[in-house]
């Protein structure tokens, strides 16, 4: 129980900030740009050629080793790599940037890899649900003067519902598992000031030093938050009542209750 009581003294909350501040970075911009993506590549007016070719090409990022991504991007953005050095050459800079000295410029580089690596898998996934949906829905949908905005909002979204539940909820424990990027970009400091210092980050310091309890007592921590976060998508993204019956039966038994008051 002490090492459960010390981690609620220490700088626990500080890392898990910042480990959803990551996440955020990488994740809003991924599920945007998949649903976009998906709802592109499966609409069949637009007509788009060489669909296999654009599959393969955003997928690919995904199939690269995260400590090679994270090796190659500290590589290219540090003071005297090659994005400082076309900037200059081309006059943009008059001196280089810190990118990895900045609070901004580090995390933005994290959450833009993690963007990177996992787009393409998401888009796929979606793409997959979106597939899935009847062609006559999309069709009656037509028939009765629906546009694309409302089609995408109204059809598509309510219908692959599950498959955007199991998206982030992945996501969800996936961020809380943030490891190799910001370990290998940082050289495990969570520099500048520990702004990027992630919660597995903080427990693999505890290994090092071969404190076992408070390592193993931080995992209990983890998976009782995962959970806590799994359950509330859950509930939020689960339908329960997908044409309302339940609903109505709800608000007419209300109303019948009222009338017998009266």
């Amino acid at each position: 129980m002490k090492n459960y009581i010390s981690l609620l003294k220490s700088d626990m909350f500080l890392y898990g900030k910042n480990t959803l501040i990551l996440w955020l970075i990488g994740f809003v911009p991924q599920i945007v740009v998949a649903l976009v993506l998906a709802s592109w590549f499966t609409d069949l007016r637009m007509k788009i050629h060489g669909k296999q070719f654009f599959k393969v090409v955003i997928y690919l990022p995904n199939l690269i080793m995260a400590s090679a991504f994270a090796l190659l991007f500290f590589t290219m953005f540090s003071t005297n790599g090659p994005v400082n050095s076309i900037l200059l050459s081309l006059g943009v800079l008059k001196a280089p940037i810190d990118f990895l000295g900045s609070v901004l410029g580090t995390r933005g580089l994290i959450g833009f890899m993690n963007f990177m690596m996992w787009f393409g898998n998401t888009t796929i996934m979606l793409m997959a649900a979106v597939m899935g949906v009847s062609v006559e829905v999309y069709e009656a949908a037509d028939l009765d003067g629906c546009n694309g905005i409302q089609r995408f909002f109204y059809i598509t979204l309510p219908m692959i519902r599950p498959i955007l539940a199991y998206t982030l909820i992945t996501s969800i424990i996936g961020g809380l598992q943030m490891f190799d990027v910001p370990q290998i970009l940082t050289n495990g400091q969570g520099n500048p000031d520990r702004t990027s210092m992630t919660l597995i980050m903080f427990l693999n310091s505890h290994l090092k030093s071969k404190n076992y309890g408070m390592a193993g007592s931080l995992s209990v921590y983890l998976f009782i938050v995962s959970g806590i976060l799994c359950f509330f998508v859950y509930r939020m993204t689960n339908d329960n009542d997908p044409d309302g019956s339940k609903k109505a039966a709800k608000k007419r038994a209300k109303e019948e209750r009222r009338r017998a008051r009266s």
